[in-house]
This record gives structure tokens, C-alpha cells and sequence, in this order.
């Protein structure tokens, strides 16, 4: 478990263990040094989202093991970088968050209530 704070000002919770998620694979949406993307909105993958970001060139859906990325389907909750679920919700297509495993450094990129419309009921892996 990490000492980082989610949007809601508690202790982050892990997003995702399966498939595994965060930008350093430990299934929370942390974040560090050299995370250029910002891996930090937990995102229930929808079908229109995936459609979406592969239509704006970041194909989230095929496999890339070299990347020790599964490939992803609707129902799977990822870190997704800050400023792509920002894009997806300027363009009416952002999938919903976990407001408990979304990191605080979200807040520089996605505006907290717009966070909150979106937001889902955390549950289990």
C-alpha cells in the first residue's frame, strides 16, 4: 500500500489487480519520476471509451506483453493517464472513475467534479 492520497483526500486504494494496472505495475494509480502520462485516473474501461482512444491513436485494446500490457476490455479498470480522460470527457466519452483509487495529482489535469459525475461505487478485484 502506498502513502499517496486519492481526489477524496484519503489513502489511495489499488485500482486493479486483474488485469494489473499503475504506471508501476502494482495495481495503484501512483505516480513518480519519469510517469510522463500522469497514470493516475482508476477507469472502468466502457466499449465507447476504448473505441475512442483507439480512434485518437492510443490503442488500449491489443495486447502489448513487451509493455506488460494485457490489452483491455470493457469492465477492466486501468490507470489511465490524467489528460486522456480529460480529452475523452471534452468529447462526451469518459469512462467512469474510482474516485477512492484516483490520485490526487489527477487534480492538475481533470477537475474535481467532473471526476464525481462519473465516478462508481469501488469494489472489489
Amino acid at each position: 500500500m502506498t502513502s499517496a492520497k486519492n481526489v477524496l483526500g484519503t489513502p489511495l486504494q489499488p485500482c486493479s489487480t486483474a488485469p494489473m494496472t499503475g504506471y508501476f505495475r502494482t495495481g495503484c494509480c501512483d505516480t513518480g519520476p519519469g510517469d510522463v502520462g500522469v497514470h493516475v485516473v482508476c477507469a472502468v474501461m466502457t466499449e465507447e471509451f476504448l473505441a475512442f482512444t483507439v480512434a485518437v491513436g492510443n490503442d488500449l485494446v491489443t495486447p502489448r506483453p513487451e509493455y506488460r500490457f494485457p490489452g483491455l476490455r470493457a469492465g477492466d479498470r486501468w490507470c489511465l493517464c490524467a489528460r486522456r480522460w480529460q480529452e475523452a470527457f471534452e468529447a462526451g466519452k469518459a469512462p467512469p472513475v474510482v474516485l477512492e483509487s484516483t490520485h490526487m495529482a489527477a487534480l492538475e489535469f481533470v477537475d474535481l467534479d467532473a471526476l464525481r459525475a462519473h465516478a462508481v461505487v469501488r469494489s472489489g478485484d
